[in-house]
């Protein structure tokens, strides 16, 4: 079930001349994609960058010798990528050398793997960010009714797959990933030497989720001046822990123009961070909690169906909001996203009279397998997604 749509996609590009990067936070399963996308399949060559050997044999490997260590393989298969020196010189030796060859790569870190594949790999390569387990993903696993019902559990403990496969056992894991895991990458970077520091800004960050963010006062908070917080939020950011959400700014002179918002690509992850994995019924945070997977779920669900649309909020000088806004091809559609659902939400009168072709949606617990599953921004719009809402 990890990455049911990314398999097909992958499958799609295969053998077509170019290499393909797979890329996204440990433990979200890529090796696990790879293997379910393999299965039997004769002639595929498995190198791992954290294995020394390999790291030893590829290091200043010629394009003759790369030729004999690939020999009869049709696929080569390079697990975390980014442990290997000058990884995309090695996987051009192949692209170029040896057309019938395809690589498949993997990196657990944008900021590492980036920089190696980008410049050598130029028009050379199909790149994918798979994330943890998706709700079309889980829908198509078990069915809507039963992952409708799981809603809560999900906003509480998330979507990592070894968060979904223990049950009963989900705290251990999220621990084990929020302590030990997630922020390997970032704190491999030299630059990255107070971890207790970044550990603060975090949690100051999981706090604020749904609210504009400050880098100057998340610095406060964390001990860190504000451009030394903005280099990390970027680093959580390409090792997908976090990702910003930009204000969006047309018409009105009084609209936030620079303004972000930062969320979590996993709610069990963010729950962890703070050590709150108290149920939804008795959270304060719920509000936050539900924006945080809505979000979170829509950017997942417009990447794996290649729906290249835009995402914002949008926030007046005067307090006036939408919660979530996506641009494409020249549309606009906005969204107010709400736990509660007993009460009619209306659109921004200032919003409407800015943009009078947009469409407005209110996004609830009822109607989010409609605005989920429906694929691109425009079906959204076209949903009718029922009721409004009301505050948490």
């Amino acid at each position: 079930m990890i990455g049911r749509q990314l398999q097909g996609e992958i499958a799609r590009r295969m053998h077509g001349g170019k290499a393909i990067i797979v890329i996204g936070a440990r433990q979200v399963g890529k090796t696990t994609l790879l293997r379910e996308l393999l299965g039997e399949t004769p002639g595929v060559m498995w190198l791992s960058g954290d294995d020394p050997d390999v790291r030893s044999i590829l290091d200043g490997i010629t394009s003759t010798l790369m030729r004999h260590y690939v020999g009869g393989a049709s696929i080569v298969v390079i697990d975390e990528a980014q442990r290997i020196a000058d990884v995309g010189l090695k996987i051009k030796l192949i692209t170029d050398g040896m057309p019938g060859v395809q690589v498949i790569a993997t990196g657990s870190s944008a900021f590492e793997i980036a920089g190696k594949v980008n410049e050598p790999l130029t028009g050379r390569k199909w790149e994918y960010v798979l994330h943890p387990l998706s709700f079309g993903e889980m829908v198509a696993h078990h069915g809507l009714v039963d992952e409708q019902r799981l809603l809560a559990h999900r906003m509480v403990y998330g979507y990592y797959p070894d968060v979904v496969t223990h049950a009963g056992d989900e705290r251990e894991v999220l621990q084990t990933l929020a302590t030990s895991y997630l922020y390997k990458d970032v704190f491999a970077v030299d630059r990255i030497k107070k971890s207790d520091a970044l550990s603060r800004l975090v949690q100051a960050i999981a706090y604020q989720v749904g609210s504009e963010v400050s880098y100057s006062e998340l610095g406060q908070i964390s001990g860190l001046d504000p451009k030394t917080v903005e280099r990390y939020v970027v680093m959580l950011e390409q090792a997908y822990i976090v990702f910003r959400l930009p204000s969006y700014s047309r018409n009105l002179r009084n609209e936030l123009k620079r303004s972000r918002k930062i969320f979590f690509w996993d709610n069990g992850v963010r729950n962890a961070v703070i050590g709150n994995y108290a149920p939804v019924a008795v959270r304060g945070d719920v509000g936050q909690l539900f924006e945080n997977f809505v979000i979170a779920e829509r950017i997942k669900q417009q990447q794996y169906g290649r729906t290249f649309s835009r995402p914002w909020f949008w926030r007046t000088t005067g307090g006036q909001e939408v919660d979530y806004v996506e641009e494409a091809d020249g549309g606009l559609w906005a969204f107010e996203i709400k736990w509660n659902s007993r009460r009619r939400v209306a659109a921004p009168a200032s919003f409407m009279g800015a943009y009078p072709d947009a469409r407005f949606s209110v996004v609830t617990p009822e109607s989010l397998p409609a605005f989920l599953l429906e694929g691109g921004a425009m079906a959204a719009g076209r949903t009718a997604f029922g009721g409004g809402a009301g505050s948490p």
